[in-house]
């Protein structure tokens, strides 16, 4: 809390800030005068808690204008050339004294510019001149080696330069009456504001510390202006006047957020007869313009108003910055959940006062302060035109008046109306409007709105006295513009939604406050169709009585009669009269039948107990036709009660009557992204009363449904291991399917590319198998089917199969699939020769073909001898094994003496004799 003054004394010019000024007011006349950054003894400095203290701080040039920066207390000083920085410090003398100074930390030097006016705030910079507005933005950087002379240099104008040029660069100054001299007007923004030909260098003043910072220079906006030029041939004097930097800070909505976050700023400036509001975020941009009724003399900008002061007047207007801000706080603003009036919106003036010779305004709080002059003769001179020279040599000549005959000047502080009081009297007087439907209403409620917004965005709104009215003022603003734009005919009338939402209010409460009572017909726009539409397909936990449930079908009946099949499966409608909702789609239907409608009748015929209506129905279309429509509206099949799928009657009769649709239905809502296969899982497990842990035949009949028209592999795999893991649960945990599957092993071998033909060694391997397995033949012929196929992911699917490993002859056929799958043959034959040497020779004239017919003579042959020798005749199988084929395998394939070598030494020669004949006689054949 400091002043800061610029003084002039004895033809000198002195920068001063007073700190603790308020012990003045309380009485105290002790004053003490200090340099800045002089150091205190705390003997001396004891003094300070019940003083004023006067800190002087010098500087090189004398100070033209000075600006504190609301956000850090940061001071600016601009003089001739240049622009000087001084950073607040809060000094600790001891635990209890902590004083406030300054630090001078940074110049920047800018050539050939006289600021007039200055703005500081968070590190933005705003000079103007007469006619020159230039915005900068002063950039952390990573201070490093090669970065400390950038940095000391600061930033050198582009060799290219707006048409014009400066005005130093005209060497010839023509100081004559007929000729004024005019710059082209030029608009730069962001990126291009560079090439204004302003160079700006900086200059660390500061002391250097690891906590020092680095800065660069980032141009924000240059405009320069030309003077008016009306049509009479004179040039009144134009010059820019009231530049502005505004905070707006992020909204508070907790009591432990002490600390602001800055959300926007923006930067106001203005002319005689029209001012500018630009919005400095991630873009540069114009946001409103202010036209004046008369020349101003000064302006000030707040989060919700502009005052101006002309030379009789005090004006109020509307401003955008909370609609900009609104929109950078909050990404749900213009989409279907939130809305905020536009920036683009037309501002509008508020009030005006009459005051006697307005010379300066200021703001504070919810008070305007107003420095007036009664001059009657200087209004009198001012409303004469006169010509004058466009130059610096014509303002600086000073007024001559003496000081004797001065008029008298007044001060006054005017507390602005309250928010809520001005809110109640633009909505009372929107109502003017409200029987006409004119944009009007919209925007008189509109600016309320915003009205209301600035006020929550405000950093002492927690603080307020007002804060539940302003909450409630705003919630009610949002239902007035819900109802705007439910009634009129409007291009916006989507708005509806978002601000019925945010006013907080029901269904029930929106049809209420537009739908008249009793059966007359009313007129319905599309904003308000829009809001029930929207309002109604969501998954709301609302329900509508029956009497509104009725009128809502009346409502759609009458302005949108396709969407009445959607309307009425919405949980909201689960009061309504089903005979009534009955009689409302045979009259569409006879316009415009569809299978959505047809099944939305057996949805009601179910409800209303009409089992034969239901029967009609359903045989009006081919299942597949049937299954289809459930596309065109899930919500006959599921509903979501708190993000939970859930079924609904139809589907519980359905599961009962007709599995076979629902399976179908709940795989093409799957294939078109109506539902997912987690909601799905869900979805079977709810409607068939399962457990968490439990999985119903009816889910295991949509997987293997949705396998056979799945094209994602990722889906695919993810539900050829859930089909795997559940035929393994049932076989180990010998449990029969609670119903009927729907498709049967051959059905999916000839429907589904992803179960393949069991191949002859696995039925080999089960014909001996015990008898029990044969009551689980349905899901070991599915698993062995699936592992037959090349689809599924073998190394995935391994942990799953393990509690078969250690099974009889299934978990024999398993391990073998798995091992041929994976390419370990050498270990499948091994299984097999131990545990099913019936089947070993089938598996290898099966298995054992191209690259991995060497197997025959190199394993199996081998192995087959290696057994007989220690088994002898106790094991026909394999002696027949080896002589039906192995032998003759070999002894096709292989030369004499190849073959010879293969042969045992102690075997018989009777037995491979013919084998060897039969091998030689190839050979001289060949």
């Amino acid at each position: 809390d400091y002043l800061v003054t610029i003084e002039e004394k004895s033809k000198a010019t002195f920068l001063r800030a007073y700190m603790n000024w308020r012990c003045m007011s309380a009485g105290s006349s002790r004053v003490c005068v200090r340099m800045v950054g002089h150091k205190m003894e705390e003997s001396y400095s004891e003094a300070l808690k019940e003083q004023m203290s006067v800190v002087e701080m010098p500087l090189s040039d004398p100070p033209l204008c000075i600006s504190c920066c609301p956000v850090n207390g940061d001071l600016l000083v601009g003089c001739k050339n240049k622009l000087v920085m001084f950073c607040l410090k809060y000094r600790v003398i001891n635990q209890h004294l902590t004083v406030l100074d300054f630090e001078r930390s940074l110049i920047l030097h800018i050539d050939n510019l006289i600021p007039a006016e200055v703005a500081f705030c968070a590190r933005h910079i705003a000079i103007t001149t007469e006619l020159d507005v230039l915005i900068l933005k002063l950039e952390l950087v990573q201070q490093n080696a090669d970065r400390a002379v950038q940095c000391a240099r600061g930033v050198s104008a582009p060799e290219k330069a707006v048409d014009g040029g400066s005005p130093s660069t005209h060497p010839l100054q023509l100081e004559l009456d007929e000729f004024i001299i005019c710059q082209k007007p030029v608009e730069l923004l962001g990126e291009e504001s560079k090439l204004c030909e302003i160079p700006v260098t900086l200059e660390s003043t500061e002391l250097p510390t690891e906590d020092t910072k680095h800065f660069q220079v980032q141009y924000l906006l240059f405009r320069r202006f030309a003077p008016d030029q009306p049509p009479f041939g004179f040039c009144e004097e134009t010059k820019l006047h009231s530049v502005q930097l505004l905070p707006v800070y992020q909204t508070a909505y907790e009591e432990t957020e002490s600390k602001r976050k800055l959300l926007s700023l923006f930067c106001f400036f203005s002319l005689p007869h029209v001012g500018y509001l630009y919005s400095l975020g991630k873009l540069v941009e114009l946001i409103s313009t202010y036209q004046y009724s008369e020349k101003s003399e000064q302006a000030v900008l707040t989060p919700q108003f502009l005052h101006v002061i002309t030379s009789q007047n005090l004006q109020c207007f509307t401003v955008r910055c909370s609609a900009a801000a609104a929109r950078g706080e909050d990404p749900y603003i213009d989409t279907t959940v939130k809305a905020c009036p536009p920036v683009t919106l037309d501002v509008c003036t508020l009030r005006m006062q009459l005051f006697i010779g307005p010379r300066a305004i200021c703001h504070f709080k919810n008070h305007i302060i107003l420095l007036t002059k009664a001059d009657t003769e200087d209004i009198t001179e001012r409303r004469k035109p006169t010509r004058r020279m466009l130059s610096r040599k014509a303002d600086s000549i000073k007024s001559g008046t003496n000081s004797e005959s001065e008029p008298g000047w007044n001060l006054y502080i005017i507390n602005t109306v309250s928010t809520i009081q001005l809110y109640r009297e633009m909505v009372e007087y929107s109502r003017t409007y409200e029987n006409v439907k004119t944009e009007s209403c919209i925007h008189l409620l509109s600016e309320a709105h915003l009205l209301v917004r600035a006020a929550i965005m405000d950093p002492h709104f927690l603080e307020s006295d007002e804060k539940e009215d302003l909450l409630r003022a705003f919630r009610e603003s949002c239902a007035f513009l819900g109802d705007c734009y439910s009634r009129f005919d409007t291009k916006d009338y989507h708005l509806a939604l978002p601000y019925y939402r945010m006013s907080g209010l029901s269904m029930t409460e929106v049809l209420k406050r537009l739908v008249s009572e009793g059966d007359e017909i009313q007129t319905y726009e599309r904003g308000f169709i829009f809001y029930l539409t929207h309002s109604l397909n969501e998954d709301s936990n609302e329900e509508l009585s029956k009497e509104s449930g009725n009128k809502v079908l009346q409502i759609f009946y009458l302005a949108d009669p396709v969407q009445l099949p959607d309307i009425l499966c919405s949980p909201s409608m689960r009061n309504i009269c089903p005979l009534t909702a009955v009689k409302y789609l045979q009259k569409v239907e006879k316009m415009m039948p569809s299978v959505v409608l047809t099944l939305t009748k057996a949805f009601l015929a179910l409800k209303m107990g009409d089992l034969a209506m239901y029967e009609r129905e359903m045989h009006s279309y081919k299942e597949t036709a049937l299954a289809c429509g459930f596309i065109g509206q899930p919500r006959l099949l599921q509903q979501r009660k708190e993000g939970i799928v859930t079924p609904t009657e139809f589907a519980v009769h359905l599961k009962e009557m007709q599995p076979g649709l629902l399976v179908a239905a709940t795989v093409a809502l799957h294939e078109n992204n109506k539902i997912e296969l987690e909601e799905a899982d869900t979805f079977f497990k709810m409607l068939c009363n399962s457990s968490e842990n439990t999985i119903p035949q009816l889910l295991v009949d949509f997987w293997e449904a949705l396998l056979v028209v799945s094209s994602q592999e990722k889906i695919i795999q993810e539900l050829l291991l859930r089909v795997t893991s559940q035929y393994v649960w049932r076989i180990s945990k010998k449990q029969l399917p609670e119903t009927k599957p729907l498709k049967t092993t051959e059905d999916l071998i000839n429907s589904c590319s992803h179960f393949g033909l069991i191949v002859p060694w696995v039925t080999s391997i089960m014909s001996v198998g015990c008898s029990s397995d044969k009551d689980y033949h349905e899901d070991i012929s599915r698993l062995q089917s699936l592992l037959c196929s090349e689809s599924i992911n073998i190394a995935s699917a391994l942990p799953v199969l393990e509690p078969l490993a250690e099974a009889d002859s299934v978990g024999l056929a398993v391990r073998v699939l798995c091992d041929t799958r994976l390419g370990r043959y050498e270990e499948a034959i091994d299984q097999l020769l131990r545990r099913c040497p019936d089947a070993a020779v089938l598996y290898a004239q099966h298995e054992l073909k191209g690259d991995n017919q060497a197997l025959w003579w190199n394993k199996l042959l081998p192995e087959l001898c290696k057994r007989t020798r220690l088994t002898g005749n106790d094991c026909p199988i394999l002696i027949s094994s080896l002589k039906a084929e192995t032998l003759s395998i070999v002894a096709m394939e292989l030369e004499l003496r190849d073959f010879l070598s293969l042969l045992p030494g102690d075997g018989t020669a009777a037995f491979f004799l013919p084998h060897l004949l039969h091998c030689s006689q190839r050979k001289l054949l060949t």
